[in-house]
């Protein structure tokens, strides 16, 4: 995967934002007022939907974003100001229209089936004091981004009018903007950079049955064209991701398994975002895009994909490299926070590893059996001279970490200078501690840390230095 770590770029989200709200609960009877069906509420949950939903993506991913719409004067925009207000995305670029509802879809589910959903919403075009407000302010501050995203959902932000003024301003500052489009007629957003339609949205906006290859082909330029965009898409759901600029490919899908595709497009507009914001070429953001839907449609309900969980993804496909799973301190301690937060018991183990043998193996396997993560801490080269001698260790210490971070069995390997790990294992809290069972009655770094510790028995006659003395007889 292209190396998206420690990215933070800075994008602008404009759009019809949503309150999706979830009533849980459960039904044991029937109304007496009316056949329908009484549902007691024992659990409410209230999340960003809509252009929302693409923001709490591109946050996941690490970018610093901006948003800018309309809301109404009402009880449902103080909710969504203090939504975003939780993920940390500053809500002064929304403008307030008087005798506006801002959109918030509620839900009510008995027993995981949804029984009801009810709207309150606006869905009539912004007038044109909010039109020009948010031109105004777009105008002030679009050289600030490093890219634009618009996200329809046909709630009346995002009229012809402001789309086309929009799209012309961002052209003057050489900005990309994507779009996740909405409706029948695409050619409000030409100029763009690029739109996100599904195979059944284009096959409604180009009136062209998309069923093979060559209907697929037509279709793909049609937008292009009609729309002046740099790069046509089209994701084509299990299929993968097509993409047109000269010439036609297609990016296989890499889900493995599909449990919910609500919010899907969403992560795919943000993950393209996110890697055309690091100037990264189109085919690299479409494959690291479609890595991003296959983390979210694995979960339930609308969800984000972490850089993190793309990369675990990724090596699970076997498609990721070694130096993928070497992590700094600052790294690991970030990634320790998330796993734990996903219900991940963390394993932790460290050594100098200098030649690695079938004892080794075996050992960091035992390791891995007692959780779900398994983060070998590495000795330096220091380290391992401090310990062993001036003449170990025999590898390198990133020779060492990349054939670690090679084995299955390792989840993540981090390279540390101490004597002993303590620093590390105080920074990674992980649930279990292991040892080998030379380490029986003695005091051990990291055991007032952790939950538990555990010795290991070495394999008898599997150890470095009686390598090394073979090899120097």
């Amino acid at each position: 995967m292209i190396d998206l770590q420690n990215k933070a770029p800075k994008l602008l989200v404009i759009g019809d934002f949503i309150i999706d709200q979830y009533l849980w609960g459960s039904c044991e009877r029937i109304s007496p007022e009316a056949p329908v069906q009484i549902v007691n509420v024992d659990n409410e949950n209230t999340l960003l939907g809509g252009a929302g939903n693409v923001v709490n993506n591109l946050k996941a991913l690490g970018a610093k974003v901006d948003v800018i719409s309309v809301v109404g004067d009402c009880k449902n925009s103080e909710a969504l100001k203090g939504l975003l207000d939780d993920i940390g995305v500053d809500t002064q670029y929304l403008v307030t229209q008087k005798n506006r509802i801002t959109s918030k879809k509620s839900r009510i589910i008995a027993s995981q089936q949804q029984v009801v959903r009810y709207d309150l919403e606006s869905t009539e075009e912004i007038d044109t004091k909010s039109q020009n407000h948010i031109l105004d302010i777009f105008k002030k501050i679009v050289k600030n981004y490093d890219g634009i995203l618009l996200s329809d959902y046909g709630k009346g932000v995002l009229t012809n009018k402001l789309i086309k003024s929009l799209i012309n301003t961002s052209s003057k500052y050489n900005k990309k903007v994507l779009v996740d489009p909405k409706g029948l007629d695409y050619t409000k957003y030409k100029g763009a950079y690029l739109l996100t339609p599904n195979i059944k949205e284009a096959s409604e906006a180009t009136k062209i049955n998309i069923k093979d290859n060559e209907s697929l082909t037509k279709a793909i330029i049609q937008i292009k064209t009609e729309c002046e965009l740099d790069v046509s898409i089209i994701t084509l759901s299990e299929q993968g991701i097509a993409i047109y600029d000269n010439n036609l490919r297609t990016h296989p899908t890499v889900t493995r398994e599909v449990f919910d595709v609500t919010g899907a497009g969403d992560t795919i507009l943000a993950a393209l975002g996110f890697a055309l914001a690091c100037e990264y070429e189109i085919d690299d953001a479409v494959e690291f895009s479609n890595l991003a839907a296959g983390v979210v449609v694995g979960k339930i309900g609308s969800s984000t994909a972490t850089l993190n969980e793309i990369i675990e993804y990724e090596s699970s496909l076997n498609k990721s490299s070694s130096d993928e799973h070497i992590k700094t301190l600052n790294e690991i301690t970030v990634l320790s926070k998330e796993l734990k937060a996903r219900g991940k018991k963390i394993v932790f183990t460290n050594g100098c590893f200098d030649l690695l043998h079938a004892g080794h193996v075996r050992y960091l396997e035992t390791a891995k059996s007692f959780g779900d993560v398994l983060i070998v801490g590495l000795n330096s080269d220091q380290s391992v001279s401090t310990l062993k001698g001036n003449n170990r260790p025999i590898n390198t210490e990133l020779d060492r970490a990349y054939i670690l971070a090679a084995l299955e069995v390792v989840d993540y390997v981090v390279i540390f200078d101490e004597d002993t790990p303590y620093n590390l294992i105080k920074a990674i809290k992980p649930k279990t501690l292991v040892k080998g069972g030379d380490y029986k009655d003695k005091k051990v770094a990291g055991q007032d840390i952790v939950d538990e510790l555990k010795l290991v028995q070495f394999v008898d006659d599997k150890s470095t230095s009686q390598i090394i003395q073979k090899i120097q007889q």
